[in-house]
């Protein structure tokens, strides 16, 4: 049985950067030198939004991420092959992760950015009480007064702009498999608070997390608990969030989740690092920083079922899991292991 992951932290780009990024991106907006989305003169260029894609509805690619800094210092270094490979990371648009206090200001940068190149930001919230059970990821907001003017900050900071927003990874999924610390009651009403902020702005689509297909294999264990969570508010949920599950078997797993859930809700797929599918060599911790891994399906709102609302890539590939195989913390960037995953991808 699939233990619960601790989920990337991300390396929440600094408040100055991405003022001066969202500020870059809304003079090309407005017919300046540089393309729409790309970064500054040392970084990358970026690839454009897909052909044909309507306004707003595709990801905003993150102009400095760590995968960009590290193609233009693999490129300095002559290192051009692994640069090539890199690219598969930092050329998609991958989830920005909010989990430390204050997140307003990051949210409406980050937002801001994404509107002028005409794209939809990608969040995700990650500071409910008890985060992560106290393991590789614990943290998250002292009391239940914090996380709700937290989740207020954070609905501010997203105003009227586009955004997809993944609430409280592992929050659900890690209560119903046992975390004793926290009421489950007060978790659950967070959850649905946050929810109902966030969905109050105008274009924005909410998911809250629901674990993956090996941690709550039985999907009615689910139900309960995100009804409390709010999900009958939300667009819908999120699966394989930071895990390794394929895409057919969280494709299954999502159905199963809707139906019981009385079928009318879609959800999205966490297909960041799924390309090779789950671990099963020898070991424990197979959700941590397992090796063989590969880059899965480039986030995409073209998913062909109905039910799907998006392939995205919430888990921020190349991103540590935590302490485990060599790994450095959870959420540290780990060049050695994103070339692996982008070496090992299919396409």
């Amino acid at each position: 049985m699939d233990h619960g992951c601790p989920r990337s932290r991300g390396v929440r780009p600094r408040l100055a950067r991405l003022l001066a990024v969202a500020l870059l991106v809304s003079a090309a907006a407005s017919g300046g030198a540089q393309a729409a989305g790309a970064g500054p003169a040392s970084a990358p260029a970026l690839a454009p939004a897909p052909t044909g894609t309507a306004p707003g509805t595709a990801f905003w690619i993150d102009p400095n991420s760590a995968a960009a800094h590290q193609v233009t210092a693999w490129r300095r270094q002559g290192r051009t092959a692994d640069a090539r490979l890199m690219q598969r990371i930092a050329w998609r648009p991958q989830a920005i992760w909010l989990h430390s206090a204050n997140p307003g200001p990051t949210v409406r940068a980050v937002t801001l950015a994404a509107a002028a190149a005409r794209r939809t930001a990608l969040l995700v919230a990650y500071f409910i009480p008890h985060r992560d059970c106290g393991d590789y990821s614990g943290g998250g907001a002292g009391n239940a007064a914090e996380y709700r003017r937290w989740a207020d900050e954070f609905a501010a900071g997203i105003g009227d702009r586009p955004a997809y927003v993944i609430v409280e990874p592992d929050a659900v999924a890690q209560k119903i498999a046992g975390c004793e610390q926290g009421d489950a009651r007060e978790r659950y009403g967070l959850l649905a608070y946050a929810v109902a902020r966030l969905k109050a702005r105008p274009h924005t689509k909410v998911y809250v997390d629901a674990g993956n297909s090996g941690w709550i294999p039985d999907e009615r264990r689910l139900v309960a608990p995100l009804r409390q969570a709010g999900v009958a508010r939300a667009d819908g949920f999120a699966v394989n969030t930071s895990n390794f599950k394929t895409n057919g078997a969280s494709s299954a797993y999502g159905h199963r989740i809707a139906a019981a859930l009385g079928g009318a809700k879609h959800f999205v797929v966490d297909s960041s690092r799924n390309g090779n599918g789950p671990y099963t060599g020898v070991g424990d911790q197979a959700w941590c920083n397992p090796p063989g891994r590969a880059l899965g399906t480039p986030p995409t709102t073209a998913t062909g079922d109905p039910a799907i609302d998006a392939y995205l890539w919430i888990k921020r590939p190349g991103e540590s899991d935590g302490t485990c195989r060599g790994g450095p913390r959870a959420g540290q960037w780990w060049p050695q292991y994103a070339l692996g995953l982008a070496s090992r991808a299919r396409g």
